[in-house]
């Protein structure tokens, strides 16, 4: 493949993915019921699904297999299929359902495109905010407002580690929480403070626009870290999981360079990867 159908395909790609990201976003905000409930629950009873969740990923892949009938889906919940064009979309309708639920507005529909293995554009929209974050694999990140602005993105200067403000999230097994809790424990005495927003996806995207220097969390699944993970390295951040991997489920580390280096090895150090 030549590097101008690359970036012609990802292009289209992100073209495509903020129509479907803006589309769940307006369905999430617009027509969430007053009497929202659990639909299901996943990893533990507080690990939750709710009928909006589910609602959202059939929009979002309905929407995008009109126009690419032949690509394939991996979705948090449940929209997976092979398909045969090289192309996958990873998507998470609903990233923050739990804020979802209860009213507050830490929520995201995060939608990442990757062609033959490597994702290549990634849609973070944040509606309560209205704002939402994109990237190509090399053109940069940027938000766009309901404005209608659109402003590039790019990572805080580093800061040393004692001054850095750091995002973070807990599992909802109680075991691996726990856990969590202790490296947190050990970490805080070490940096500015520790946020704890619940939707990964916009920790992400608040680390590329300078909101915060730094973001770890053990756990998460592709579904979590696609599109972020690439907002986050196109406006200048690092990423990666123990030192000389990448991202994972058992740890993703994502901070300026400078941040980048001491929090990475500390957090390995500390044990963050495992119970």
């Amino acid at each position: 493949m030549s590097d101008r159908p690359t970036a012609d395909l990802a292009a289209e790609l992100l073209d495509l993915a903020l129509e479907a990201a803006g589309r769940a976003g307006r369905l999430l905000r617009e027509g969430r019921p007053a009497d929202l409930g659990v639909a299901a629950t996943k990893s533990s009873p507080i690990d939750i699904v709710t009928e909006m969740d589910v609602a959202a990923e059939k929009l979002i892949t309905g929407f995008l297999s009109e126009r690419r009938p032949e690509d394939g889906f991996l979705g948090e919940e449940g929209g997976t299929s092979d398909g045969t064009s090289g192309v996958r979309w990873i998507i998470d309708p609903l990233d923050g359902t739990v804020n979802y639920l209860y009213g507050l507005p830490q929520w995201a529909v995060s939608i990442a495109a990757e062609a033959d293995g490597e994702v290549v554009a990634g849609v973070v929209a944040v509606p309560m905010r209205g704002e939402t974050y994109r990237a190509v694999l090399g053109g940069g990140a940027h938000r766009l407002t309901e404005g209608g602005a659109v402003e590039p993105l790019h990572t805080r200067p580093s800061p040393p580690l004692d001054q850095a403000l750091i995002g973070t999230g807990f599992n909802y097994v109680a075991t691996t929480r726990t856990a969590q809790a202790a490296v947190a424990l050990r970490l805080i005495p070490r940096v500015r403070d520790i946020r704890r927003s619940g939707s990964a996806a916009i920790d992400l995207c608040d680390v590329a626009g300078g909101r915060l220097d730094g973001f770890y969390e053990r756990g998460l699944h592709p579904w979590d870290l696609a599109a972020g993970d690439l907002i986050a390295r196109e406006a200048g951040a690092l990423t990666g999981g123990r030192v000389g991997q990448r991202p994972d489920g058992d740890l993703a580390v994502v901070a300026t360079p400078g941040v980048f280096a001491e929090l990475q090895p500390l957090l390995d150090e500390l044990g963050a990867w495992h119970d």
